[in-house]
């Protein structure tokens, strides 16, 4: 087992990983709280796109976690951080409604739009939409994608991500999004400077071979993949990306860090 005494701070996946759901992961709850109360620095980070950051904490704490709001790192909060830089940019959100929530101060058009911003929409997805889309991005748009999973856990079983629609939009318009989330460097780059630790001193904790350990290895992190969520041994052992760790589950990882 590789050695993780140099461990001071720990990345948390959300959906998958501490619950599916509404459903937490058996032992999940005891095994954060075991991890907040030691020395451990902790950060959520999720590529979650249907929940305002209030509304994730909200549900998140129902579910029997104890997580401050201050703890969770959300790829639409990293996407609105960032269209706050620019200069009164006119946009087009493809969010849950909950989420445009956050969103409601910038200008919006479907047609006009300088800024297009994909998340999770659901069945909202129209021919029509992607059409409007595509037409903004030939007329040079920037695609912004809050992240490009293929695929995530349910408690109905496995269903397909928003990946296949920014990257069918990213072949018809020849144009590459900017990813925002998971597993995107800068994402993970944004929880260590707010946890003021280097790559070197952080674990993350994933159930996506992709997005979770595979970028926060390429951002210099150590990563532990658990076998709850959308983890099947099959992908995984496919993937040429090898975690650091494997874990039945988080309830496990007391009994490594601690």
């Amino acid at each position: 087992m590789k050695d993780f005494t140099s461990i001071k701070g720990v990345l948390f996946d959300l959906d998958g990983v501490l619950y599916v759901g509404n459903t937490p992961v058996a032992g999940a709850i005891e095994a954060v709280n075991k991890i907040r109360n030691s020395a451990l620095i902790c950060r959520f980070i999720t590529n979650t796109s249907t929940l305002s950051l209030q509304s994730l904490q909200n549900k998140i704490n129902a579910l029997g976690f104890d997580i401050p709001q201050a703890e969770i790192i959300s790829a639409p909060q990293a996407a609105l951080n960032f269209l706050k830089t620019l200069s009164d940019p006119i946009c087009r959100f493809l969010l849950a409604d909950d989420v445009k929530k956050d969103f409601a101060a910038f200008k919006q058009s479907d047609t006009e739009a300088e800024y297009i911003v994909v998340g999770d929409i659901g069945n909202a997805w129209t021919y029509q939409m992607l059409n409007e889309v595509f037409a903004c991005l030939m007329r040079g748009a920037r695609l912004i994608a809050i992240h490009k999973n293929r695929f995530w856990q349910t408690e109905h079983g496995l269903q397909m991500d928003i990946g296949a629609f920014i990257h069918g939009l990213e072949y018809a318009s020849n144009s590459q999004a900017m990813m925002i989330g998971k597993p995107s460097a800068d994402f993970f780059n944004i929880a260590l400077a707010d946890m003021r630790l280097s790559a070197g001193q952080a674990l993350m904790i994933g159930d996506d071979i992709d997005s979770d350990v595979g970028g926060a290895q390429q951002a210099g992190i150590k990563s532990a993949l658990v076998r709850t969520g959308k983890y099947r041994q099959a992908y995984a052992e496919a993937s040429a990306i090898k975690p650091d760790l494997l874990l039945d589950s988080v309830a496990d990882l007391p009994n490594i860090l601690l």
